[in-house]
């Protein structure tokens, strides 16, 4: 019989199939390749919380290959809590093919509380249930379980990150931490909870796939990794690939039989969206002149193309910031100095375990004077940077925020539907914009940078890891971050030189 756990029941309640999935057909699941680097974060976040409650015992139990032994864990458990231990950290239960380890098991005077650990951030409670609901079919289960066993469960509470808290010199974990009662919440869920784990192991006893066609719970309350699966049937492009349409919006076309961009060609829709359309159907290109040549001539000589890498660390490690608070690493400069000039490249890349904003703030002002014409690519990104570091740093503050307010941004011409192809799909990052227009050459390639690093989420976690590797790895994932860094400015480079030729005779 194939057991049911926390994690799983809280898939049958998102969807069935994606239970059934998850134990059946597991290699058909499309992984988040940031998924391990958010793995390692809630065990970091999830080993710092287990002293929130003070002294505690971890009754996790591994065995000689690699897998939890849950025998010993549950084991454990009941002896700790005969033995009058307060806080029994990962108490495992199991009741009628049902397990579940608990992050904090807190004694109280009638009885034992529940504190489920997250690593999602959002600020102290204040009554606003929607950003809880997501958790309480994982800490209902819980509560059920530990009840068939025979647990008198005095409360239930949810531990996450407070986005409001900015550290200090130390780190305080009682600041770090929010916690909050679900007991308010939590009972209609728990009525569920009986019902639901039967089905749900019912379930995962048959064999034959369920018959479930792509619904709300394909993205909600997390996107699923196989949806790519369940929506193999839909045609390739389909209403799933409008540009920035609502999930929702896009299944109401789909229910409505309104699938192929043929179907909905004489739909109402915003003008970027009909372009896409259009553009589809026809295999043929945008190309707005008058529009192109306009953003072109707000631009000023000399030029600087500007592009930021930053790392989101779930614990704040340096004074002054918060949880998962963007921190500026790296930045890569072209510089151009007038028509016809050189390029000239420039660059900065902080010493991973050390604190990167100063040295990256004064280097960012020697490089880019002020007054002068600077493009990012989503300049809203660049510029929410600058303005933490002027906020940081009030002596170059006059400095960095003349640069903020001078930066032009490069997606512009795209999201307002001035040039669009077909190859685009809909989208306007760069990593979709720079291919299409330029297919054909491999020196622009993301999939041809070497060293591990060929996106933004890959250079977010490789550079921390950086300070703990040998030399020679550490001189290797610093050339990689370098590269990829340089090829997103050489980019947007390449694509202002593109938009400019179109504009000439």
């Amino acid at each position: 019989m194939k057991q049911l756990s926390k994690s799983r029941y809280a898939r049958y309640c998102q969807c069935p199939k994606c239970l059934w999935m998850s134990v059946y057909k597991p290699e058909e699941e499309v992984i988040d390749p940031n998924s391990e680097a958010r793995f390692e974060t809630g065990n970091e976040v999830g080993d710092l919380a287990m002293g929130l409650l003070g002294d505690y015992i971890d009754v996790t139990t591994v065995k000689a290959d690699g897998r939890l032994d849950l025998e010993a864990m549950i084991t454990k458990t009941q002896e700790l809590k005969a033995s009058g231990e307060v806080n029994i950290c990962e108490a495992s239960f199991s009741y009628d093919g049902n397990y579940c380890a608990v992050d904090i098991l807190h004694r109280t005077a009638d009885g034992w509380a529940i504190y489920e650990v997250k690593s999602s951030s959002f600020p102290e409670f204040n009554g606003n249930h929607a950003k809880l609901e997501k958790y309480l079919p994982d800490v209902a289960y819980q509560k059920w379980v530990l009840t068939k066993c025979g647990i008198n469960v005095t409360g239930t509470f949810l531990v996450c990150l407070n986005s409001d808290y900015v550290r200090g010199k130390e780190l305080d974990l009682q600041q770090l931490f929010v916690v909050n009662d679900l007991g308010g919440l939590i009972a209609d869920e728990y009525d569920r909870v009986e019902e639901g784990q039967a089905d749900a192991k019912a379930l995962l006893q048959q064999e034959e796939e369920p018959k479930k066609d792509i619904w709300e719970g394909c993205k909600k309350p997390y996107d699923c990794g196989f949806f790519k699966y369940c929506s193999r049937h839909l045609p390739s492009p389909s209403v799933f690939d409008l540009y920035r349409m609502r999930f929702a919006d896009k299944l109401r076309y789909y229910r409505e039989g309104l699938v192929t961009f043929q179907d909905i060609k004489d739909e109402k829709m915003p003008p970027v969206r009909k372009i896409q359309v259009d553009c589809t159907l026809n295999n043929a290109s945008h190309i707005d002149l008058e529009g192109i040549k306009a953003f072109l001539d707000g631009l000023t000589y000399p030029l600087y193309f500007l592009d930021f890498e930053t790392m989101q660390l779930a614990v704040p490690a340096f004074e002054g910031t918060k949880v998962y608070q963007q921190i500026t690493f790296q930045y890569s400069l072209h510089i151009i100095e007038k028509e016809g000039g050189e390029l000239i490249h420039k660059e900065h890349l902080g010493i991973s375990g050390t604190d990167p904003r100063r040295a990256l703030a004064e280097q960012l002002c020697e490089d880019i004077p002020m007054g002068v014409c600077t493009l990012a690519y989503n300049k809203v990104f660049e510029c929410t940077r600058i303005k933490e570091l002027a906020e940081w740093f009030p002596d170059l503050a006059d400095h960095l925020l003349d640069i903020m307010v001078n930066i032009k941004d490069l997606l512009d011409p795209f999201k307002a539907g001035m040039y669009y192809l077909p190859s685009m799909g809909g989208s306007f990052s760069i990593k979709r914009v720079l291919p299409s227009l330029f297919p054909d050459d491999p020196s622009l390639d993301y999939h041809n940078l070497e060293g591990g690093v060929q996106n933004g989420g890959d250079a977010m976690n490789i550079f921390p890891e950086i300070q703990h590797m040998t030399p020679a790895e550490q001189a290797k994932a610093r050339r990689a971050l370098l590269d990829y860094c340089c090829l997103d400015t050489l980019a947007m480079v390449k694509v202002w030189e593109r938009l400019k030729g179109l504009t000439q005779p």
